[in-house]
């Protein structure tokens, strides 16, 4: 009698930091995502690298260490440009509205939006940690398109019955209901009782 034996990949996300305010936000989802074994594929853009420079003490180094794998994101042959690409998804943390708008839009000008259009097209996790308020007409109509598409759109909002008196506890609420959207399992907020 033949055994047939059943391998799971390794599960694999691809993290998107893009220019928008709330850095602090991206480095906590890597270091959470080191912690649950995630393998991690990191594109950085370069509007990202300075808001990232001016918000936290961290720099692009310290984002390519905690990142499993590095990308340039004008490096559009790369493996996580293509849909033969095996992951589990793609966050983008935080997502400024001009990544928002070329990922509804499918303007795919850099690897970043090419990694998210390719998500969608494949049917795959992509969840946009989308940073701006107020929002006009034209953000609330791309956050439209990209969830009938098939995104999730998670604005860091914050948390009141969570009791998270400090910073720290905000952006852990947003990347815990963040990771309960991949089925990550974690519990670095305070979850309704």
């Amino acid at each position: 009698m033949q055994m047939r034996v059943w391998l799971r990949l390794k599960d694999k996300i691809i993290v998107g930091i893009s220019g928008a305010s709330g850095s602090v936000l991206a480095v906590r989802m890597l270091e959470e995502l080191k912690k649950a074994g995630i393998e991690t594929h990191v594109i950085l853009t370069e509007a990202g690298e300075k808001v990232l420079g001016h918000e936290t003490k961290y720099r692009r180094e310290d984002i390519e260490k905690l990142s499993d794998f590095f990308y340039d994101e004008k490096d559009l042959g790369a493996s996580v440009a293509s849909g033969s690409f095996r992951t589990s998804g793609m966050v983008v943390v935080p997502c400024s509205m001009k990544t928002l708008a070329g990922i509804a839009n499918g303007f795919a000008e850099n690897l970043l939006l090419r990694a998210a259009d390719v998500c969608l097209k494949e049917r795959k996790r992509l969840v946009l940690v989308a940073r701006e308020t107020p929002l006009n007409l034209i953000h609330i109509e791309n956050m439209k398109k990209v969830t009938l598409a098939g995104g999730v759109v998670l604005p860091p909002v914050l948390s009141f019955y969570s009791e998270s008196g400090s910073v720290e506890g905000l952006v852990n609420f947003i990347i815990g209901k963040t990771l309960d959207i991949f089925g990550i399992e974690n519990n670095i907020f305070k979850r309704w009782k």
